[in-house]
């Protein structure tokens, strides 16, 4: 299986990475500067450089063609310290270019990144930029729901940089809020695309107490 990563050198994708090439499957992970090439073939995955705000979306389902993505994974994201702004252009607007070049490139498998909050409007006092995200968030998993895709958006919880417990919680909203280890996210993003699970559902995921194998098995 080869699977497209839109922010391929983030924390979770390159995770991710390593744990698909253990499975003897392929990511292939888009990123904005070439510079980032070797921390992805390090994590077993295959660079492609390519910008998701700046390209079309003919651009990027020409290189889903081309890779002969079996599915797509938007893990891209603003980061720490960006504006309001780039909440939308990327969170929100790069997620529904992602998916619109799946849609073009007719690979139906599609798995999206959030977070636990999205879905609901931001708390009161919530800081612009934090309500920004959350919004962004939010819109972009409206946008998936309306596409005829395979699609799976995955809101963990508070992200960890502790190591994979291989525990965790995950369920249809809502789960009580928590941490996740982002290795664990990856276990569970990677056990998704093998099996398909969780096909036209949200989900929050929280370290829990079942396997992940048995967590995502127990959605069908």
């Amino acid at each position: 299986m080869r699977i497209v990563i839109a922010g391929g050198h983030g924390q979770i994708a390159l995770l991710l990475s390593h744990e698909l090439a253990r499975r003897g499957d392929l990511a292939v992970g888009l990123i904005r500067k070439p510079e980032q090439a070797d921390d992805l073939r390090a994590a077993g995955a295959e660079p492609v450089v390519l910008d998701l705000e700046a390209s079309s979306v003919d651009q990027v389902a020409d290189v889903l063609r081309e890779q002969s993505a079996d599915a797509v994974l938007f893990a891209a994201g603003a980061g720490p310290g960006s504006s309001a702004e780039r909440k939308y252009t990327v969170d929100r607007d790069g997620s529904v270019k992602l998916a619109a070049a799946a849609e073009a490139a007719g690979v139906r498998r599609f798995l999206q990144i959030s977070t636990m909050g999205a879905g609901s409007p931001p708390r009161p006092g919530t800081d612009d930029v934090w309500a920004a995200y959350i919004d962004a968030k939010t819109q972009a998993e409206d946008d998936l729901r309306g596409r005829g895709l395979d699609w799976t958006v995955l809101r963990p919880g508070r992200l960890l940089d502790t190591p994979s417990t291989g525990l965790v919680a995950l369920a249809v909203p809502p789960l009580p809020s928590g941490g996740v280890p982002r290795a664990d996210v990856a276990l569970v993003l990677a056990e998704l695309a093998d099996t398909g699970a969780g096909a036209g559902r949200v989900l929050e995921l929280t370290s829990g107490e079942t396997p992940v194998a048995a967590a995502v098995s127990a959605l069908s």
